[in-house]
């Protein structure tokens, strides 16, 4: 069996940004406590009925931050002794409000090895639209104190089509990224979901139309390859050897577990969630059954999400077929168009073909 990746969902936030449409509430220091005390004896109980172990262990939210560093190390300190293989890859994910160097120390020392920190935008006024606590110095400083303390695998957030972005704009919150020395970079296009206040507010603001959005992308995408922080996913770049394993495993259509609520799983070729219910994870909720996973399709919808795109030796070897001629025919359109590249490997989107992906997937899939 190969190892699988533990998620581990953290429901707590300071504030809720009015883009977010995450599980997350701000929580009492007692509830966090309880929590961790929970989430650890469940940890325990789920790992020993798995009988595998895990490779990675991804730490999200919400904002694990707020859960505290002594609270993060008991959950982390569970998983290495319990679960983890000597070269797990462990990532916390962190909102750079308030950080100090006794934080980072304290996750460096029980082995953090990789601190995700949403930054959005360097822009100060698109900042303070976003809900995000501290301003660009207050980000920088965070960022050089993970690094001093000894973080050389750290990520950085950041958000496109945001209320009042331009070109200009994006290309300051890159060059901050750049300037930190920060090895992998997460750009989200923003989507407008319902129950968040963008959505309900959506007239108030300017936001970049589509057209201009995909500029952004676009443009963002040449700066950071044009640096040597390659694309390896639709929204995901880095340096070499600092592409994201945990991530690479749901891409990749790979086993893992999540624990928390609204936390999702895929085990066994199936897939489970926790409710989005705090309360009810407290006192011993089972997981919701989500059907049959791991299918043709889904792995080839999930693997056309990267660079390298749908292998047809990968696919034989899970498979025991090659990529159905079909589905080539399917994309001739999109070859022809720019949209997609056929190569002796397989198949795969462009960077242009990426900003139409959802659409395309359909087409041929």
């Amino acid at each position: 069996m190969k190892n699988i990746g533990l998620y581990l969902h953290i429901p707590f936030c300071k504030s809720k940004c009015p883009y977010c449409d995450f599980y997350s509430f701000s929580g009492k220091n007692t509830q966090k406590d309880d929590y961790t005390r929970v989430l650890k004896s469940r940890i325990l109980s789920s790992i020993y009925t798995l009988q595998c172990k895990g490779d990675t262990l991804y730490i999200g939210g919400g904002t694990p931050s707020v859960l505290g560093a002594e609270n993060l190390k008991t959950l982390v300190d569970t998983c290495k002794a319990n679960f983890l293989t000597d070269d797990a890859e462990i990532t916390v994910e962190c909102n750079p409000h308030g950080l100090d160097e006794a934080f980072f120390k304290i996750l460096y020392e029980c082995g953090v090895n990789r601190i995700s920190m949403g930054l959005q935008s360097a822009i100060d006024n698109e900042r303070r639209i976003l809900g995000r606590l501290s301003d660009r110095n207050q980000v920088e400083n965070a960022v050089k104190t993970a690094q001093k303390v000894g973080f050389d695998n750290i990520t950085l957030d950041v958000m496109l089509g945001i209320p009042n972005q331009t070109e200009k704009s994006l290309n300051e919150t890159l060059d901050f990224c750049i300037s930190l020395g920060v090895p992998h970079i997460s750009a989200y296009m923003l989507k407008l979901e319902e129950n968040t206040h963008f959505y309900k507010n959506q007239d108030k603001y300017n936001f970049p139309d589509d057209d201009l959005t995909a500029d952004l992308y676009l443009q963002m995408c040449k700066k950071l390859e044009h640096n040597g922080i390659m694309q390896y996913e639709i929204s995901n770049f880095s340096k070499k050897g600092f592409e994201s394993r945990h991530n690479l495993k749901y891409w990749h259509c790979e086993e893992y577990l999540g624990l928390g609520p609204s936390a999702h799983s895929f085990f066994n070729g199936k897939r489970f969630y926790y409710d989005r219910d705090f309360d009810a994870f407290l006192k011993g909720n089972s997981p919701i059954h989500d059907g049959n996973g791991g299918d043709f399709i889904e792995y080839a919808m999930l693997n056309l999400r990267l660079v390298e795109g749908l292998n047809e030796d990968k696919v034989f070897d899970r498979f025991a077929h090659n990529i159905p001629h079909e589905i080539y025919e399917k994309a001739k359109m999109f070859i022809d168009n720019g949209y997609m590249v056929k190569s002796e490997k397989g198949l795969a989107l462009t960077q242009k073909g990426f900003l139409l992906s959802n659409s395309i997937l359909a087409e041929i899939l």
